[in-house]
């Protein structure tokens, strides 16, 4: 099986609680934010908050039909694609509140979901091209993992009033 990049992030914890507690900091957190705040970034060279939101609400609609895939489909393959062309071919009318809109909204469809998973639902198995054999669980707390990393991000920015 494929390791987790951002099992760090998780330690023990059940990656359907950390999904369902991220939108909840996230709106908190930017409730507040100025629109030159959402063009700020946590370190140079690095993406601001508003892509790390549209990063987010990209990776949420590639995640949800990646296991949704797998709950359907015996044997289905990952389709990868490659985050910073992604990323790259959003307009600038795409606001931070935009993305983080679309995320929440799909987050908020994805849970029910998620949270009706039965063991065997988590540990069904499919085929990542670049990471190998990868289950529905790993595949929940790579998301989980994911949203924890940029989280950290967009707080170091919240931080630097």
């Amino acid at each position: 099986m494929a390791l987790n990049p951002y099992d760090r992030f998780i330690g023990d914890r059940d990656p359907i609680d950390i999904l369902a507690d991220v939108p909840a900091r996230l709106e908190e957190m930017t409730a507040a934010w100025t629109p030159d705040r959402w063009e700020r970034s946590y370190a140079p060279g690095k993406w601001t908050a508003r892509q790390i939101l549209m990063h987010l609400a990209e990776g949420e609609a590639m995640m949800s039909v990646r296991i949704r895939m797998a709950l359907a489909q015996d044997g289905y393959v990952f389709q990868p694609f490659d985050q910073e062309k992604w990323l790259g071919r959003e307009p600038a009318a795409v606001t931070g509140p935009l993305a983080l809109a679309a995320f929440l909204a799909m987050r908020g469809f994805e849970l029910p979901l998620f949270r009706s998973l039965t063991p065997a639902d988590r540990a069904r198995v499919c085929r990542h091209p670049e990471r190998g054999d990868v289950t529905v669980d790993l595949t929940l707390r790579t998301l989980a993992g994911h949203d924890l990393n940029h989280l950290a991000q967009l707080e170091q920015i919240d931080r630097a009033r």
